[in-house]
């Protein structure tokens, strides 16, 4: 009788993290339906809730974020690591792991050393093209890494045999047909007939930068019914976006938690907030034009669809990777980035308003990303930790 598939993955913190692991899970589970799939996290970020809601179980151990505005903590790391490492090891003992995979981030950083301390293989994978520092440091206790973008192989310990397997998205995006879609999604969020639509996004949990500039964007723009902003606002600003949407003369008043109401083609509002988008194939589908931070994921996911961006980094991530991130589609002429001291209402209209007045340069900047290996990213990643558990794959050995 054949032993299941056991898989451990290590991802936490933010979305950037988690969702590239739950569509590597996703494909795992294409591959083999009878594996065991679970994941090691902490308590403190979004995983304790997207993880479970998955339907995948969640372990979670005790450690430290890798942050400099530690100061002297900082010095803590290393018994911190052995402190998580020794937990996480009883959970792979437990889950009888094949292979333990980190996705990087603080959280995934115990899944590798406690594979370390096991014995056991584990591979992780790069999303950013300027690696973070938990992947950093895991890159010297495994001989297996993986990379969603060339450029990081420069930053990494062993880079030079790391291959480039793309970003895994969800599969509703990897196969995205936005046309096909677009009527669906102007119906699921209420966008007047023949308004032009930007999507704000601002991550897992918003962005207090973006939502400001786009209060103030549709607030210069009240009354108009050729345009429309989406704004993803996170749980936490929702009410307060809401209010001033109001107030502006700009949005609707709230029905239900997840949308506003439907916008009246004539005279409604110009904007509506909403806490989260949990169907992404929807947004992107509604969008002709996307304000959003460069996560790798995000970048990923544009690349993929070929919705055409102006790319506002974070300007406080490690090693200003977000700003590395929006250089891969601005470079190629399908984003404009932004910095984000000068993300304001007034640079944005700018920007903006001659975008959504032309089609077709919309539609080349579109066509301008270069998607890679994207969307076979996940598929990709799971033959490589299949392979590492000695289960037989159904197609070629990875090279770099």
């Amino acid at each position: 009788m054949r032993t299941p598939l056991s898989v451990v993955i290590g991802a936490g913190g933010t979305g950037g993290h988690i969702y590239p692991g739950l569509a590597l899970a996703e494909a795992l589970r294409r591959a083999d339906p009878d594996a065991v799939i679970s994941f090691i996290g902490t308590e403190r970020g979004l995983e304790t809730t997207l993880i479970p809601a998955a339907g995948y179980r969640l372990h979670t151990v005790d450690m430290i974020p890798f942050d400099p505005a530690l100061g002297a903590k900082r010095f803590l790391l290393p018994a911190a690591l052995l402190r998580s490492g020794a937990p996480a090891r009883a959970v792979l003992r437990r889950q009888q792991a094949q292979v333990v995979v980190g996705m990087g981030g603080y959280p995934s950083a115990p899944a590798i050393v406690g594979a370390k301390m096991a014995g056991l293989p584990s591979v992780i994978h790069e999303s950013n093209a300027v690696p973070g520092r938990a992947n950093q440091f895991a890159a010297r206790l495994t001989e297996h890494l993986t990379v969603a973008f060339d450029g990081s192989r420069a930053h990494l310990s062993g880079g030079e045999r790391a291959l480039t397997v793309g970003m895994p998205i969800a599969a509703s995006l990897a196969a995205l047909d936005r046309p096909a879609l677009r009527a669906e999604a102007r119906r699921a969020f209420g966008i007047p007939e023949g308004a032009r639509v930007v999507l704000f996004n601002g991550g897992s949990l918003g962005a207090a930068r973006l939502t400001a500039a786009a209060v103030g964007l549709a607030a210069r723009w009240r009354g108009r019914s050729d345009v429309h902003l989406l704004i993803k606002t996170g749980p936490a600003a929702l009410a307060e976006t809401r209010r001033k949407l109001v107030d502006a003369g700009a949005g609707a008043v709230a029905r239900g938690e997840a949308r506003q109401q439907p916008a009246d083609a004539a005279s409604g509002p110009v904007a509506q907030a909403v806490p989260y988008l949990d169907r992404m194939d929807l947004a992107y589908a509604v969008a002709d034009l996307v304000v959003c931070r460069a996560g790798s994921a995000t970048i990923a996911e544009l690349a993929t669809t070929g919705v055409p961006a102006v790319l506002v980094p974070y300007p406080h991530a490690p090693g200003d990777h977000q700003t590395h991130n929006a250089r891969v589609l601005s470079d190629a002429g399908a984003a404009h980035l932004v910095p984000d001291a000068e993300t304001t209402a007034d640079r944005l209209a700018e920007l903006i308003d001659p975008l959504l007045a032309d089609p077709a340069r919309l539609a080349v900047m579109g066509r301008a990303a270069d998607p890679g290996n994207h969307a076979r990213a996940a598929d990709l990643l799971a033959e490589t930790v299949i392979r590492l558990a000695g289960q037989p794959t159904s197609t070629r050995e990875f090279t770099s």
